[in-house]
C-alpha cells in the first residue's frame, strides 16, 4: 500500500504542478489563455486531496491537538484519550461517508458534464465516497488496535 500511495501521490502531484506551470507560462508570458485547463486540473487535485488524505489516515500522521497528554502521567490514560479520539474520529468520518453516499448516488444519476469540455463530473466527485470509505476503515483499525492495546495492557499500567 505504501508504494502505491508514495507513486500516486507523486504522479497526481506533479500533473497538477505542470499543469498550473503550463497554464502560467501560457497565460501570463506568452498571453495566450488555455480554455478549460482549470476544468481538467480539478480531477487530479481532488484525488490528490483526499488520497492525500486517505494516506494521513493509513500512517495516522493527521494533525493533532494532544494537549491532555502534557497533563496525563501514564501511557494507559494516554490510550484512554487516544480511543476517545478514535471514537470520535470514526463517528465523524462515518457520518460524512453517509453524506458522500448520497452524493455519489446523486452523481451517478444526474452524470453532470463540465461546462467547456464536457467532462463528466463523476470521475472527480466519486473520490468523496472512496476517500471517505477508506479513512473510515482506516480509523476503525486504528481504534481496534488501540482498544486491543488497552485490553492487553501491562498489570503496572492497570494500577495506574
Amino acid at each position: 500500500m505504501e508504494r502505491f500511495f508514495k507513486y500516486t501521490l507523486t504522479l497526481l502531484i506533479s500533473t497538477v504542478a505542470a499543469m498550473e506551470f503550463y497554464q502560467v507560462i501560457m497565460r501570463y508570458i506568452l498571453e495566450l489563455p488555455v480554455m478549460g485547463l482549470d476544468e481538467i486540473l480539478v480531477y487530479p487535485t481532488l484525488w490528490l486531496y483526499f488520497l492525500g488524505s486517505v494516506n494521513a489516515s493509513r500512517e495516522d500522521t493527521q494533525i493533532k491537538a494532544n494537549v491532555l497528554d502534557v497533563f496525563l502521567k501514564s501511557d494507559r490514560a494516554k490510550l484512554k484519550v487516544r480511543i476517545v479520539a478514535d471514537i470520535l474520529s470514526l463517528v465523524t468520518a462515518l457520518w460524512l461517508t453517509w453524506w458522500a453516499w448520497d452524493y455519489f448516488r446523486y452523481a451517478l444519476r444526474v452524470w453532470k458534464e463540465s461546462p467547456t469540455l464536457y467532462i463528466p463530473t463523476f470521475y472527480a466527485e466519486c473520490v468523496f465516497l472512496i476517500g471517505l470509505v477508506l479513512m473510515s476503515g482506516y480509523a476503525g483499525w486504528y481504534l481496534f488496535k488501540n482498544v486491543k492495546k488497552l485490553m492487553a495492557g501491562s498489570p503496572a499500567d492497570q494500577r495506574a
